[in-house]
Formats: structure tokens, sequence, C-alpha cells
């Protein structure tokens, strides 16, 4: 393992993969078991991921990411595998916590999670792009997902092709304080 500061900034959202190169199921427990230990309010863990890496389930998923209308997410049929994220029902402590506090602590744990997949495959040299747009009635219906849970998350994994990138962030003075916002 790198160390972690290496990690994130190599970290980037990909959107060219290997569409010939499998990835390897040892990988693919890894980092799944990374994003299975993410912390989450209460110890909810309000997420259940399911594996797509059957070819034609894949592309079908895949159909479902992309748009012809705004022309967005076509790269997802290159990546051979798409773990997508069904929200679960949190527990009581989480909920009531979420209730009281106004705050969707479920939603703020999937964020985790995903960051912690997403991570973890990079550590294994493989790329990621996390998809928030796509048709989720389609989704849940290609996967049998019952119609009460929340699709909120498909992300694409696979090795990548794309070039390392520099980072466009907001200089530090813009979103760091201390003490006080400033």
């Amino acid at each position: 393992m790198r160390d972690f500061l290496s990690l994130a900034l190599q970290r980037q959202s990909d959107r060219a993969f290997d569409a010939t190169r499998p990835v390897e199921k040892e990988k693919l427990e890894r980092i799944l078991e990374a994003a299975r230990m993410a912390p989450s309010a209460c110890n909810a863990q309000p997420w259940h991921f399911i594996v797509v890496d059957d070819l034609e389930l894949k592309n079908q998923v895949a159909d479902a990411t992309s748009s012809k209308l705004i022309g967005i997410n076509h790269f997802t049929k290159q990546a051979p595998v798409h773990i997508v994220v069904v929200e679960e029902s949190v527990n009581l402590s989480s909920g009531f916590g979420s209730l009281v506090k106004d705050k969707k602590f479920a939603h703020v744990d999937i964020g985790i999670t995903a960051a912690h997949l997403c991570l973890a495959a990079e550590d294994e040299g493989l790329g990621t792009c996390i998809i928030g747009w796509f048709n989720e009635s389609k989704v849940r219906k290609l996967l049998n997902i019952p119609s009460g849970k929340r699709v909120l998350l498909d992300i694409v994994v696979g090795y990548s092709l794309q070039p390392d990138r520099p980072k466009k962030r907001k200089e530090k003075d813009k979103v760091i304080s201390f003490n006080s916002y400033e």
C-alpha cells in the first residue's frame, strides 16, 4: 500500500477502460471488503453492493447509465465491472438521528463507502468512476432490486486506459479555515 496522500492524489475519475482485460476476482474481493469495512452512522451499514460482471447484463446496465440526449456516460460499456450501490434501511439509532438532525446519514455513509471502494481500487491498480446519472427504474428492473429500494450509485471498475491528468481543485484558502468560517 502506498502512503495515503499519494493514493488520494493518484485516484481520478476514469472514463476509458480496457474492455478486453477482466478484473481479477481477488482484487474485487479486496476492494469490496474495504467498502464493507467503511464507517457508518451508528454502524447502520446502509448499503448493498451488486457486482455486475456478466457481459450481457453489464452492457444493459451501462445502457441505463448513458444518455444520447445529453451525451454522457457512453464510456461505461468499456468497464468490465459495474458495482451498483443500493441504499438499505438504517438501524433505529441512525434513523432517529437523521430525523432529529435533518440529515440523511445513509447518503453520507454511502459516500464514505464509495470513497473507500474507489481508493482501494486505485491501490489495486484499477480505475473507477462514480456514476450518479442513470435510469434508476431500469437498473432496478435489470438487477431485481425491490421497488422500495433506492439505487444511489453505479461505480464502474476496470483497468484504466486514461492517462493521469492534473487535478483541478479550489485553492486551499477557499475551502479550509481554522477556528472560524472565513
